[in-house]
């Protein structure tokens, strides 16, 4: 039974997609059978995989409407064990359409009850927003990996996401944990990136993630040809923080 993993946070531009797409990589380059369900309807996860978002016809936007099932909509990757949940902009009009459906904050944990067992890991990447499409990312998951990026700022926003997350719990899954929280593009010559890690670290103890993702221009340069860092450039400081965080959520650590 597939391990479901929200990457959320509503502050944009902490590397939230990167993540989602460089983590599921390197869950199926471990040969973990991985889905990612990219639940924003800038679709950036699919392009970063290489699936162009305008010629997708059919998406999570459907399985939402209760129009496809999720086994319909699925695509295959360049990576042998990931799939991916597409999404383009039809997405955009979700959290209207969806606005006197019964249950609407859980059609995607639904949606994945059918294939859940096909899967050993469900990444999905939420929106930059707290809105319906992220409640019914975090109602489907067993857990919320919160990348934060190393800058001033970085809390910003955290408290208004850890209120939304206690909030599932008491009203639509009781089960949801917080996964861990992954400190994004750390630059190590910059004395405030290492001052926010320490704070951080200081903040949130054992749930901080040991692994540390730099800032790193393949990381940067990887989407554009549709591709993970780990098929971009796999010797990359990006690639290999983020085949360390594969193996360090496998193993379970403090974060299960």
């Amino acid at each position: 039974m597939a391990r479901i993993i929200a990457i959320a946070n509503q502050k944009g531009g902490v590397g939230k997609t990167t993540t989602a797409v460089n983590l599921s990589a390197s869950l199926a380059a471990a040969e973990k059978r991985t889905l990612l369900i990219d639940m924003d309807p800038q679709a950036n996860a699919c392009s970063g995989l290489g699936i162009d978002k305008t010629s997708v016809i059919l998406t999570v936007y459907s399985v939402l409407l209760g129009e496809s099932t999720a086994a319909d909509v699925i695509c295959r990757t360049e990576l042998e064990f990931l799939d991916v949940l597409p999404s383009n902009t039809d997405l955009t009009g979700a959290e209207i359409e969806l606005i006197d459906t019964e249950n609407r904050e859980q059609q995607l944990k639904a949606a994945l009850e059918e294939i859940r067992s096909h899967y050993e890991y469900i990444i999905i990447d939420c929106p930059p927003s707290l809105g319906l499409l992220t409640i019914n990312s975090l109602a489907a998951a067993d857990s919320v990996l919160v990348p934060l990026q190393c800058e001033f700022y970085a809390m910003e926003g955290l408290g208004q996401l850890t209120r939304t997350i206690r909030l599932v719990q008491q009203e639509l899954n009781k089960n949801l944990v917080l996964e861990g929280i992954l400190l994004t593009m750390f630059d190590g010559r910059n004395n405030l990136c290492h001052q926010v890690s320490q704070e951080i670290r200081q903040h949130f103890g054992d749930k901080v993630f040991s692994v540390v993702v730099p800032r790193n221009v393949r990381l940067s340069e990887a989407p554009s040809y549709g591709k993970p860092a780990l098929l971009y450039d796999i010797a990359s400081r990006g690639a290999q923080a983020y085949i360390d965080l594969a193996g360090e959520l496998v193993a379970g650590g403090n974060h299960v």
